[in-house]
């Protein structure tokens, strides 16, 4: 995945544009920077209704916990259980094999209401 075809909430997660109504949910290169060593997710129980904004994940690193929210509202349809083996898949590729879950968009219109990548790096920047 390219990560110039994601759109960021600022909390730093991405989602991919919308393939048959469902995205790809995952954090950017700089949350897992920010978190360091990834060793736990706790996942959401698929199927499960989740609004724009609302706490749905937990990650675990080294360094600390951290939420992760919905970045549009849906119906969560799949986990990446590949992480709950690996989850330095996280560290090593965020924004492809590190996916979190996958989401059916009640409305595609709340993509266009997040940054888009360029400018999520100018958000970066203000940081």
């Amino acid at each position: 995945m390219d990560a110039t075809q994601f759109r960021y909430t600022s909390d730093h997660e991405w989602v991919s544009q919308p393939v048959d109504g469902i995205c790809t949910v995952g954090i950017s290169d700089y949350a897992q920077q920010e978190l360091g060593d990834i060793v736990y997710v706790e996942f959401p129980d698929p199927p499960q209704i989740v609004a724009q904004g609302e706490s749905c994940a937990t990650l675990e690193s080294v360094k600390a916990a951290s939420d992760i929210y919905a970045p549009i509202s849906g119906i969560i349809q799949e986990i990446n259980s590949d992480l709950e083996d690996n989850p330095q898949l996280l560290n090593q590729s965020p924004c492809s094999e590190g996916w979190i879950f996958k989401l059916k968009v009640d409305e595609e219109s709340d993509i266009e209401s997040l940054m888009d990548h360029a400018a999520y790096l100018a958000f970066l920047e203000q940081a």
